[in-house]
Parts: C-alpha cells; structure tokens; sequence
C-alpha cells in the first residue's frame, strides 16, 4: 500500500518542483494527491483538502468533472493530436468560433499556444511584427508596476517579480512600467492614467504596446484597481498607436464577475491572451485573440516575409480543445456568472470579519476573487508559510501570496464548503501574533 510519505520520498528522488526551494522539503512534507473529486483533493493517507486557489486558478468546474471527462474520453479515440500547419481539426475550429462569439467585439482571429507564458510571448511578438510590417520599429514594451506576465524570457521582461528581473536581467527585453492604480477607487484610476499618459506622449514613437493584467493583478498580491483604468488605457493607447494586450489568463472565464474582465470597461484590446480556465484546469491550453487589422498585417505572399514566425508542437491540441468546448458547454448550459454573483455576495458578507483583526490591513474582492492582506511582518517572517501550513493540518489548501491570503475557489463550491475555507483562514490569522511576540503552538 502506498502512502504519503512513500509517495513523497519517491518524489524526491527525482522531481524539482516550481516556485519552490527544495531545502524546505528536509522539514516542510509535499502533499502527494492520489485523487481529486470536486473541490476535494484527496491524498494517499486518506485526507482530504478542499482547493480553495483552484489548483493555481485553472479549475473552475471541480476535479474530475464528469461532464468534462466524457468530453475527453470521446475525443480520445478519435484523434489524440495533429499538427496545426497545413492541417486543421474540429475540436480547433469549432473552438476558435466560439471565442470570437464570446470575446470583444472586435477579437476576430484565435492563435493557437500551449501555456501562458507562451501567450505572452506570442501576442508580444506580433506587436512588434505588426509595426515591423508597418515599417515602424517600435522594440519597447510598456507594462505596470507589480505586474506578472509568465516566467519565460519575454513574459519575465514585461513584468514586476523584482527577483526575476535581478537575476535574469541580462536577458530581458527593452521595457519600461508605469504605476499601477493604488488602489480600486477611480481617483487612483485617474492618478495613473496622468502618468500612462505622460508616457504616451514622450515616448510612443518607441512603444509597441502596453501589456496589463484586467482589474487584478494575481502574483502582485492580488492588488486590484478601478475599471476606470482600462477605459482610459484602452483611449490613450489608441490615440497614440499603441496597443492594448489585455492579459487575461488569470482574470478570463468568469473570475472577476463577468466572463472577461475587460467587459467591465466595455473595451476590446488589441489582443486578449487566455489560458488557465480555458479548459476548466484539464489540459494545458492558451490562445492569442486579435484584430482582423492585426491579421491582415501578415498575410501576404511568402517572398515579402511578412508570416508571423511562432509555433509550438502542441499548438491547438485535440485533446486540450475538447476540454475547453466542454467547458464553455458548462458556462452555456448554465447561468454560472449568476451563480458566481451569489456565491461572491456570499464571500463578501464572511469577509467582513476580518477587518477587525489587527493584524490585518485590507480586505478586497473582485468577483470569485477575494484576499486579505496582513501587516506587522516581514518577508523573513514567511507568514504564508504559516498560514498555509495550518490550512493542511486543517483540511483546506491556501497558497498565501507572501502576506497576502487569497481565494479563488472553483465556482461548484457550496456555501458550506466556503464557510469552511474560510473559517480556516480566519482562525490561522488570529492565531498569528504581531512581530516580536511568540507563535501560537497551533503552527
């Protein structure tokens, strides 16, 4: 019979974990999942967590969703994969419809990537092309203060992870960041627009685009700002022939209250990359949504070298867009949106307890996205650690962002299984003591 701590030694033998230091596993056990069901992770002891930050925010539907899987199985035995250069495949075409339907309206054209990051880098690349084609040379990228992008050469560069950006700095690509709102109110909004347009005005001649994360910004501590921003980001940009990218890998399919996190602008970039939730958190899958004017600015005849040069060998996988259908049939079939709207007022009534913890320092939430944001400690202290500690002795798996805790739990999650999500964050807060007092022995 397996169990965990075989499961763990086996792991370590051979396996180097992301965003992880691997000398904290000699004291800090991995939790090795023999199965998930729902918003339950299961473990080979018999444990069970409920995955109250979705796996890294891309289940959205729960684990093993039957609906999904059958989807899946279907696709399976019938095509695995094919290369999407001079091919094509049902499960990709009816796929990329169904985004140009639900996408801004002036999203008409679907790239097909593999991951994020590789989104990224594809929809930077073709915003530089595009000027190239256009016979502009525009090699700088303009991006916001406390951003993240991805961790490949490109995504790492238009993005904020200052010890990224210390240790790879040499390889990074030209960019420049303007600040991001300080906070949800439309006064922050305008305070950085003021400045994003200074920007503008000295420097658009060199800038291709500006690359944003909507309303949220989720490895910056899940810092959120007005929608107000985005209206005025999305003006100036086009005045000064700029484009937009709307990063919506974290924020797509129905985190932040709508289906896309620019509807709350009612604006339409000039590129929209989407990942994560894509599948329901199945399959790795991205795409670059983009202009027909973008498009048209690379289709020529072969000898002008004007194609766009990107391509992955899982681009537009069978399987991976079998499980997206499936999960746009999910959000079609039901009134998700509606039943998130209920579950975030749920969420925002249990929240407000913890302002009057004094270890707190704000409270915010943004549809099915909610965080709290501690104060009194320092990076050395590794507070998340605590807290993410006690959330597993507790049943309920929290990943803090440094001193921010956050949820973004699946959306089938019931009111009782929020209750508990959160009457766990709660506790493992109050259980904390400021610095220069003792820790409880609950950690």
């Amino acid at each position: 019979m397996i169990d965990n701590n075989t499961m763990m030694q086996r792991d370590l033998e051979v396996i180097w974990h992301p965003c992880t230091q691997m000398k904290d596993h000699e004291t800090l056990p991995l939790i090795p999942i023999r199965s998930g069901k729902g918003v339950y992770l299961y473990d080979f002891d018999g444990n069970r967590y409920i995955d109250a930050v979705s796996s890294w925010w891309v289940n959205l539907f729960g684990h093993a969703n039957p609906f999904i899987n059958a989807r899946i199985k279907t696709q399976v035995d019938t095509l695995e994969h094919v290369l999407l250069a001079g091919f094509t495949h049902e499960p990709a075409v009816e796929l990329a419809h169904r985004l140009v339907d639900i996408t801004p309206e002036m999203l008409k054209k679907v790239f097909y990537v593999d991951n994020g990051s590789s989104a990224v880098e594809a929809a930077l690349k073709m915003s530089y092309h595009y000027h190239l084609n256009k016979g502009k040379h525009k090699a700088l990228f303009l991006s916001l203060t406390n951003s993240y992008h991805g961790e490949t050469i490109g995504a790492l560069s238009v993005g904020d992870v200052a010890l990224y950006k210390e240790t790879y700095a040499p390889l990074l690509i030209a960019n420049t960041q303007v600040p991001v709102p300080g906070d949800q109110t439309i006064e922050a909004a305008q305070e950085a627009l003021n400045t994003l347009q200074e920007v503008l005005e000295a420097k658009a001649d060199e800038i291709a685009a500006l690359i944003l994360e909507p309303l949220i910004q989720g490895a910056g501590g899940m810092h959120m700002y007005h929608a107000e921003y985005l209206s005025g980001a999305r003006a100036l940009t086009q005045k000064y022939d700029v484009h937009l990218i709307a990063d919506e890998i974290m924020t797509g399919f129905g985190r932040t209250g709508k289906m896309f996190a620019c509807e709350h602008a009612d604006i339409s970039p000039d590129f929209m990359t989407l990942s994560k939730g894509l599948t329901g958190g199945y399959l790795p899958l991205s795409v670059v949504m983009t202009t027909e004017e973008v498009y048209s600015a690379f289709y020529c005849d072969y000898n002008e070298y004007k194609a766009f040069l990107h391509s992955h060998s899982y681009t537009g996988n069978p399987l991976a867009c079998s499980a997206a259908l499936a999960t746009l049939d999910l959000f079609s079939q039901n009134d998700v949106l509606a039943e998130n709207e209920k579950k975030s007022h749920y969420i925002k009534e249990k929240l407000k307890r913890f302002s009057s913890l004094k270890n707190v320092k704000e409270v915010r939430q943004q549809g099915m996205v909610a965080a709290v944001e501690l104060q009194g400690y320092d990076a050395k202290e590794r507070i998340g650690l605590k807290i993410y500690t006690y959330g597993l002795k507790q049943g309920v798996l929290l990943r803090p962002l440094g001193n921010v805790i956050y949820f973004m739990p699946p959306y089938i999650i019931s009111n009782e299984e929020i209750d508990r999500m959160m009457d766990v964050a709660y506790a493992g807060i109050e259980k904390l003591k400021m610095r220069d007092e003792k820790w409880e022995g609950a950690f």
